[in-house]
């Protein structure tokens, strides 16, 4: 499976963006995926998940309310919708797909990731 993000930009804190996420391969509708952000100097962690179906999600407490994960297996991608943003949300995106094991809020679970792409938000 290979991953490619994209949708990053500025905008200003309140704004709103939609990260995208392409996958290829045909197992992809299989995996759960998920996003994970990373600033410099620091460690990738957990933005948000979805199992297989899209039916289940899960968001770090920091983003809940404000973002909503989507995926469209038909499309082979993934929806990252970010609403009322805020300056501490600035951070290169990544996606991810296949974790191994139960847990889905750990960035060395996941057996395929996508390139990154940049949100920076200015208050």
């Amino acid at each position: 499976v290979q991953l490619q993000a994209s949708g990053g930009g500025s905008v200003q804190a309140g704004g709103s963006l939609r990260l995208s996420c392409a996958a290829s391969g045909r197992t992809f509708s299989s995996y759960p995926v998920a996003w994970f952000r990373q600033t410099p100097g620091n460690k990738r962690v957990f933005v948000a998940a979805t199992t297989w179906s899209g039916g289940t999600s899960y968001y770090s407490d920091s983003v809940k309310g404000r973002f909503t994960i989507s995926r469209e297996n038909a499309k082979s991608m993934v929806y990252l919708q970010m609403n009322s943003l805020k300056p501490e949300d600035t951070a290169v995106y990544y996606c991810a797909a296949d974790p191994d094991g139960a847990s889905y809020y750990y960035p060395h679970n996941y057996n395929y990731w996508g390139q990154g792409t940049q949100v920076t938000v200015s208050s």
